[in-house]
Protein backbone atom coordinates (compact mmCIF):
# COMPACT_ATOMS: atom_id res chain seq x y z
CA UNK A 1 0.00 0.00 0.00
CA UNK A 2 2.90 2.33 0.50
CA UNK A 3 4.13 1.69 -2.55
CA UNK A 4 1.10 2.16 -4.49
CA UNK A 5 0.56 5.43 -2.52
CA UNK A 6 3.88 6.58 -3.85
CA UNK A 7 3.63 5.63 -6.99
CA UNK A 8 0.01 7.59 -6.97
CA UNK A 9 1.55 10.74 -5.38
CA UNK A 10 4.21 10.36 -8.01
CA UNK A 11 2.05 10.45 -11.29
CA UNK A 12 -0.05 13.06 -9.78
CA UNK A 13 3.17 14.83 -9.14
CA UNK A 14 3.81 14.30 -13.06
CA UNK A 15 0.65 15.18 -14.04
CA UNK A 16 0.58 18.29 -12.27
CA UNK A 17 4.02 19.51 -13.49
CA UNK A 18 2.50 18.94 -17.37
CA UNK A 19 -0.95 21.04 -16.30
CA UNK A 20 0.93 24.19 -14.49
CA UNK A 21 1.56 26.87 -15.89
CA UNK A 22 4.34 29.40 -14.56
CA UNK A 23 2.96 32.14 -15.57
CA UNK A 24 -0.22 31.43 -14.45
CA UNK A 25 1.43 30.60 -11.22
CA UNK A 26 3.18 34.21 -11.17
CA UNK A 27 0.08 35.24 -11.63
CA UNK A 28 -2.04 33.83 -8.47
CA UNK A 29 0.80 34.36 -6.33
CA UNK A 30 0.83 38.58 -7.11
CA UNK A 31 -3.11 37.97 -6.89
CA UNK A 32 -2.63 36.54 -3.05
CA UNK A 33 0.15 39.58 -2.60
CA UNK A 34 -2.12 42.25 -3.32
CA UNK A 35 -5.21 40.62 -1.03
CA UNK A 36 -2.13 41.02 1.66
CA UNK A 37 -1.18 44.21 1.07
CA UNK A 38 -4.99 45.13 0.94
CA UNK A 39 -5.62 43.91 4.66
CA UNK A 40 -2.80 45.72 5.55
CA UNK A 41 -4.02 48.65 4.34
CA UNK A 42 -7.70 48.04 6.27
CA UNK A 43 -5.62 47.44 9.53
CA UNK A 44 -4.02 50.27 9.16
CA UNK A 45 -7.29 52.30 8.41
CA UNK A 46 -9.05 50.47 10.87
CA UNK A 47 -6.35 51.74 13.56
CA UNK A 48 -6.40 55.30 12.20
CA UNK A 49 -10.15 55.40 12.23
CA UNK A 50 -9.39 53.88 16.43
CA UNK A 51 -7.01 56.73 17.11
CA UNK A 52 -8.92 60.00 15.54
CA UNK A 53 -12.08 58.44 17.44
CA UNK A 54 -9.77 58.46 20.95
CA UNK A 55 -9.01 61.86 19.52
CA UNK A 56 -12.28 63.39 19.76
CA UNK A 57 -13.22 61.61 22.90
CA UNK A 58 -10.02 63.40 24.22
CA UNK A 59 -11.16 66.77 22.54
CA UNK A 60 -14.55 66.68 24.30
CA UNK A 61 -13.22 65.41 27.83
CA UNK A 62 -10.68 68.79 27.95
CA UNK A 63 -13.36 70.55 27.02
CA UNK A 64 -15.21 69.46 29.54
CA UNK A 65 -12.48 69.34 32.25
CA UNK A 66 -11.92 73.46 31.00
CA UNK A 67 -15.81 73.53 31.56
CA UNK A 68 -15.20 72.40 35.43
CA UNK A 69 -12.23 74.45 36.06
CA UNK A 70 -14.03 77.75 35.02
CA UNK A 71 -17.15 77.01 36.84
CA UNK A 72 -15.13 75.89 39.94
CA UNK A 73 -13.65 79.60 39.62
CA UNK A 74 -17.13 81.48 39.36
CA UNK A 75 -18.21 79.18 42.19
CA UNK A 76 -15.67 80.04 44.44
CA UNK A 77 -16.08 83.88 43.23
CA UNK A 78 -19.19 83.74 44.47
CA UNK A 79 -18.08 82.46 47.74
CA UNK A 80 -19.81 78.77 46.93
CA UNK A 81 -16.53 76.59 47.89
CA UNK A 82 -18.46 73.56 48.27
CA UNK A 83 -19.83 74.32 44.19
CA UNK A 84 -15.89 74.61 43.81
CA UNK A 85 -14.82 71.94 45.45
CA UNK A 86 -17.36 69.59 43.18
CA UNK A 87 -16.52 70.82 40.24
CA UNK A 88 -12.98 70.38 40.44
CA UNK A 89 -13.47 66.71 42.11
CA UNK A 90 -15.24 65.69 38.43
CA UNK A 91 -11.98 68.09 36.81
CA UNK A 92 -10.13 65.73 38.33
CA UNK A 93 -12.12 62.47 37.30
CA UNK A 94 -11.65 64.05 33.87
CA UNK A 95 -8.47 64.34 33.76
CA UNK A 96 -8.05 60.57 34.42
CA UNK A 97 -9.66 59.52 31.63
CA UNK A 98 -7.92 61.69 29.83
CA UNK A 99 -4.85 60.22 31.13
CA UNK A 100 -6.02 57.21 29.96
CA UNK A 101 -7.33 57.84 26.44
CA UNK A 102 -3.68 59.74 26.33
CA UNK A 103 -1.99 56.47 26.60
CA UNK A 104 -4.20 54.50 24.34
CA UNK A 105 -4.24 56.90 21.98
CA UNK A 106 -0.24 57.00 22.02
CA UNK A 107 -0.11 53.09 21.71
CA UNK A 108 -2.80 53.10 18.63
CA UNK A 109 -0.45 55.65 17.26
CA UNK A 110 2.59 53.56 17.87
CA UNK A 111 0.67 50.69 15.74
CA UNK A 112 -0.29 52.59 12.97
CA UNK A 113 3.10 54.27 12.40
CA UNK A 114 4.46 50.24 12.11
CA UNK A 115 0.94 49.20 9.98
CA UNK A 116 1.40 52.24 8.21
CA UNK A 117 5.80 51.22 7.48
CA UNK A 118 4.53 47.11 6.87
CA UNK A 119 1.92 48.90 4.35
CA UNK A 120 5.03 50.89 2.57
CA UNK A 121 7.35 47.69 2.89
CA UNK A 122 5.10 45.42 1.78
CA UNK A 123 3.82 47.67 -1.25
CA UNK A 124 7.75 47.96 -2.21
CA UNK A 125 7.85 44.09 -2.72
CA UNK A 126 4.66 43.49 -4.47
CA UNK A 127 5.53 45.90 -7.45
CA UNK A 128 8.69 44.80 -6.96
CA UNK A 129 7.16 41.11 -7.46
CA UNK A 130 5.36 42.46 -10.40
CA UNK A 131 8.08 43.78 -12.48
CA UNK A 132 10.11 40.31 -11.98
CA UNK A 133 6.75 38.33 -12.72
CA UNK A 134 5.92 40.01 -16.02
CA UNK A 135 9.93 39.94 -17.01
CA UNK A 136 9.46 36.46 -16.16
CA UNK A 137 6.57 35.88 -18.04
CA UNK A 138 7.97 37.57 -21.05
CA UNK A 139 10.92 35.59 -20.99
CA UNK A 140 8.98 32.11 -20.52
CA UNK A 141 6.53 33.48 -23.61
CA UNK A 142 9.20 33.89 -25.82
CA UNK A 143 11.25 31.16 -24.63
CA UNK A 144 8.09 29.05 -25.03
CA UNK A 145 7.82 30.97 -28.92
CA UNK A 146 11.13 29.61 -29.72
CA UNK A 147 11.05 25.93 -28.50
CA UNK A 148 7.63 26.22 -30.94
CA UNK A 149 9.42 27.25 -34.00
CA UNK A 150 12.87 25.12 -33.24
CA UNK A 151 10.27 21.89 -33.30
CA UNK A 152 8.43 23.13 -36.17
CA UNK A 153 11.43 23.67 -38.36
CA UNK A 154 12.60 20.22 -37.04
CA UNK A 155 9.26 18.09 -37.70
CA UNK A 156 9.39 17.18 -34.03
CA UNK A 157 6.23 18.97 -32.45
CA UNK A 158 3.10 17.12 -32.23
CA UNK A 159 1.48 19.20 -34.75
CA UNK A 160 4.02 19.21 -37.37
CA UNK A 161 4.45 15.90 -36.79
CA UNK A 162 0.38 15.11 -37.60
CA UNK A 163 1.33 16.71 -40.61
CA UNK A 164 4.34 14.94 -41.85
CA UNK A 165 2.31 11.82 -41.22
CA UNK A 166 -0.23 12.92 -43.52
CA UNK A 167 1.91 14.36 -46.24
CA UNK A 168 3.27 11.11 -45.90
CA UNK A 169 0.15 9.31 -46.54
CA UNK A 170 -1.00 11.36 -49.07
CA UNK A 171 2.51 10.35 -51.07
CA UNK A 172 2.13 6.81 -50.48
CA UNK A 173 -1.30 6.51 -51.75
CA UNK A 174 -0.39 9.07 -54.97
CA UNK A 175 2.32 6.57 -55.65
CA UNK A 176 -0.06 3.43 -55.30
CA UNK A 177 -2.62 5.53 -57.18
CA UNK A 178 -0.10 6.26 -60.15
CA UNK A 179 1.70 2.22 -60.17
CA UNK A 180 -1.80 0.86 -60.66
CA UNK A 181 -2.43 2.88 -63.16
CA UNK A 182 0.58 2.24 -65.04
CA UNK A 183 0.03 -1.47 -64.41
CA UNK A 184 -3.68 -1.11 -66.11
CA UNK A 185 -2.21 0.47 -69.11
CA UNK A 186 0.20 -2.19 -69.88
CA UNK A 187 -2.50 -4.70 -69.54
CA UNK A 188 -4.81 -2.90 -71.78
CA UNK A 189 -1.89 -2.49 -74.24
CA UNK A 190 -1.09 -6.18 -74.15
CA UNK A 191 -4.23 -7.55 -73.62
CA UNK A 192 -4.42 -9.28 -71.48
CA UNK A 193 -7.48 -6.76 -70.43
CA UNK A 194 -10.39 -5.21 -72.63
CA UNK A 195 -11.26 -1.50 -72.36
CA UNK A 196 -14.51 -1.68 -71.45
CA UNK A 197 -15.10 1.26 -72.91
CA UNK A 198 -14.85 0.58 -76.18
CA UNK A 199 -12.81 3.49 -77.27
CA UNK A 200 -10.53 2.84 -80.03
CA UNK A 201 -6.74 3.55 -79.49
CA UNK A 202 -4.96 7.04 -80.84
CA UNK A 203 -3.58 7.11 -83.94
CA UNK A 204 0.18 6.54 -83.56
CA UNK A 205 -0.48 2.80 -81.51
CA UNK A 206 -3.16 1.90 -84.17
CA UNK A 207 -1.00 2.88 -86.87
CA UNK A 208 1.88 0.58 -85.15
CA UNK A 209 -0.18 -1.83 -84.71
CA UNK A 210 -1.46 -2.18 -88.27
CA UNK A 211 2.84 -2.15 -89.68
CA UNK A 212 3.59 -4.47 -87.32
CA UNK A 213 0.53 -6.64 -88.08
CA UNK A 214 1.12 -6.42 -92.05
CA UNK A 215 4.87 -6.86 -92.05
CA UNK A 216 5.28 -10.53 -92.31
CA UNK A 217 2.63 -10.60 -94.65
CA UNK A 218 4.27 -8.20 -97.18
CA UNK A 219 7.48 -10.44 -96.81
CA UNK A 220 5.43 -13.47 -97.29
CA UNK A 221 4.41 -11.39 -100.73
CA UNK A 222 7.55 -10.24 -101.76
CA UNK A 223 8.84 -13.76 -101.40
CA UNK A 224 6.08 -15.61 -103.69
CA UNK A 225 6.67 -12.84 -106.32
CA UNK A 226 10.62 -13.57 -106.40
CA UNK A 227 9.66 -17.30 -106.63
CA UNK A 228 7.82 -16.69 -109.74
CA UNK A 229 9.88 -14.17 -111.67
CA UNK A 230 12.59 -17.12 -111.26
CA UNK A 231 10.56 -19.23 -112.98
CA UNK A 232 9.24 -17.66 -115.66
CA UNK A 233 12.77 -16.20 -116.54
CA UNK A 234 14.65 -19.82 -116.27
CA UNK A 235 11.83 -21.37 -119.02
CA UNK A 236 12.90 -19.54 -122.48
CA UNK A 237 16.52 -19.79 -121.63
CA UNK A 238 16.57 -23.67 -121.77
CA UNK A 239 14.19 -23.07 -125.01
CA UNK A 240 16.89 -20.89 -126.63
CA UNK A 241 20.05 -21.86 -125.76
CA UNK A 242 22.65 -24.31 -127.48
CA UNK A 243 22.78 -28.04 -126.29
CA UNK A 244 25.52 -28.33 -123.92
CA UNK A 245 25.78 -24.37 -123.42
CA UNK A 246 24.10 -22.51 -121.08
CA UNK A 247 22.60 -19.12 -121.81
CA UNK A 248 24.32 -16.70 -119.41
CA UNK A 249 21.79 -14.64 -117.28
CA UNK A 250 20.91 -11.14 -118.34
CA UNK A 251 19.95 -8.27 -116.43
CA UNK A 252 16.30 -8.47 -117.43
CA UNK A 253 16.26 -11.95 -116.42
CA UNK A 254 17.15 -11.39 -112.42
CA UNK A 255 14.08 -11.27 -110.18
CA UNK A 256 12.33 -7.70 -109.72
CA UNK A 257 10.63 -6.86 -106.46
CA UNK A 258 7.86 -4.87 -106.34
CA UNK A 259 8.48 -1.77 -104.22
CA UNK A 260 5.01 -0.69 -104.41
Amino acid sequence: MKRMGMIFRAKANKALDRAEDPRETLDYSYQKQLELLQKVRRGVADVATSRKRLELQLNQLQNQSSKLEEQGRKALALGREDLAREALTRRAALQQQVSDLETQHQTLQGEEEKLTLASQRLQAKVDAFRTKKETIKATYTAAQAQTRIGEAFSGISEEMGDVGMAIQRAEDKTAQMQARAGAIDELLASGALDDPTGMAKDDITAELDRLSGGSDVEIELQRMKAELAGGTAAKPAIEGGAPGQERQAQPQDRPRFDKS
